[in-house]
């Protein structure tokens, strides 16, 4: 009986456990609904049993983790995004270094190399593209043969009429037919020396060909006078190769407006010129150069007024060969010839071209104005001196009766004369031909060959 009752009892004490447990579980039930529900208990508070303290502690401790991940996710991001930034900027940073060297290099080396020539180095350089507004076009307009006649008509009044009244008035050829010739041929600035060349050689031709009568003289001393001014195949060979023209004078003989219509000349035939405006002393005269440009429609390199005229030679040089010129035409300050100072600036720019443009053709071409004369030859002389000398331009000759020093220049210097001009415009400045320039001196039709031609 007492087994039974210690069982009975141990049966109580789990049905009253089962019972409790039942009430807490109804309780939490009944909370629970009603906090599903939105509804919370009034006037009750709601206290955590141990249980339920660790599970919010865990909880809080989740949550706590979550957001600390999640943080650490932003962070993260963050840092990614601040290493990105830096990275770019080290990129940046790396590449402006690297580009600031390279430039330092290169300013280095073109400092280095201009200050042994004493230049002074300035970092105001600049490429000018032609304006195409007023880049000057080809135009159909009467031949060249027909203007060189009538601009050597002063020249031809002086000599040729001279000559012809000279051929109607002598009977014969004796001494002092050939004295009357001669003066007529030093009065046309032919000159001393060419003159007495020519009279030589008609003497002799007279001899030889039995020539009786006086205006048979002439057709031998037009062949005479177109022996001694052909200039040769080569003249031009800077056309055809990489090349560099420096072009000198004195100031006022047509420098600038030479080179702009060369350039526009060489331009409308396909070549790619460049100008360089080393001619930093006259006043305006980047300016003036930079309108012949802007009608040729070529680039020019230039700097500022005042600026050391080897430096813009310098920079130039280098343009041309970066942008693959064909030919590029540098200007010079007017130099009187017995300026000493002026002509070493000369040299040093003619030291800068040698060294940097080894390779290309070079052509130095001396201006010369063909209204002052026998003042022109002297300049001519002048200038040999201090300068390979391959070529003249005789510019002006529409007005003056001394055409004839660019018969005297080609047979006493032995430099040929490569451009005459007779114009202001454009297509008034052409290549020197000794047939073409003869027979329009002595106003023959042979020439009209050359204008049809051209």
């Amino acid at each position: 009986m007492a087994f039974l009752f210690w069982k009975s009892k141990k049966e109580k004490e789990e049905e009253s456990n089962r019972e409790q447990a039942e009430q807490v579980n109804g309780e939490d039930s009944a909370y629970e609904s009603e906090t599903s529900a939105g509804n919370e208990l009034p006037g009750e508070e709601i206290e955590a049993t141990g249980e339920d303290a660790v599970l919010t502690e865990s909880v809080a401790v989740a949550e706590t983790a979550d957001a600390s991940e999640k943080a650490d996710g932003g962070d993260d991001a963050v840092v990614a995004e601040n290493i990105t930034v830096r990275e770019d900027t080290d990129s940046s940073e790396s590449m402006t270094v690297r580009e600031d060297t390279d430039s330092a290099e290169s300013t280095a080396v073109r400092d280095d190399t201009i200050a042994a020539e004493g230049v002074d180095v300035s970092e105001d350089t600049v490429i000018e593209e032609p304006s195409a507004a007023t880049e000057e076009k080809p135009e159909q307009k009467k031949g060249f043969f027909s203007r060189l006649v009538q601009g050597l008509t002063k020249t031809r009044k002086q000599i040729v009429s001279g000559m012809d009244a000279l051929f109607s008035r002598f009977s014969s050829i004796d001494d002092d037919f050939y004295e009357e010739l001669e003066e007529i041929l030093i009065m046309g600035d032919i000159g001393v020396a060419t003159t007495e060349k020519l009279i030589e050689d008609l003497k002799q031709k007279v001899k030889e060909n039995h020539i009786r009568k006086p205006e048979d003289c002439k057709e031998f001393l037009i062949a005479s006078l177109k022996e001694m001014m052909d200039i040769g195949e080569n003249a031009y060979e800077y056309e055809n190769r990489k090349s560099v023209l420096l072009v000198i004078g004195v100031n006022g003989v047509g420098k600038t407006t030479s080179i702009g219509k060369i350039a526009w000349e060489l331009k409308n035939r396909g070549r790619k010129v460049m100008v360089a405006a080393a001619d930093t002393f006259r006043a305006a005269a980047i300016d003036q150069l930079r309108g012949w440009t802007n009608r040729a429609g070529v680039e020019l390199i230039a700097q500022q007024e005042g600026s050391d005229p080897a430096a813009v030679v310098y920079d130039a040089v280098h343009a041309a060969q970066a942008r693959n010129a064909d030919l590029l035409i540098c200007d010079t300050a007017g130099r009187l010839h017995n300026k000493k100072n002026l002509m070493e600036e000369l040299r040093k720019i003619n030291r800068i071209i040698d060294k940097e443009y080894p390779e290309a053709y070079r052509e130095t071409i001396l201006v010369l104005d063909g209204t002052t004369g026998q003042n022109a030859m002297m300049q001519a002389k002048q200038f040999r001196e201090i300068a390979d000398i391959t070529g003249i331009i005789i510019t002006k000759l529409d007005g003056t009766a001394k055409g004839g020093i660019a018969i005297a220049i080609q047979s006493e210097l032995g430099i040929p004369v490569k451009y005459i001009g007779v114009g202001e415009r454009v297509e008034d400045l052409q290549k020197f031909d000794s047939d073409t320039f003869i027979d329009a001196l002595f106003d023959r039709g042979d020439g009209q060959k050359t204008e049809n031609e051209s």
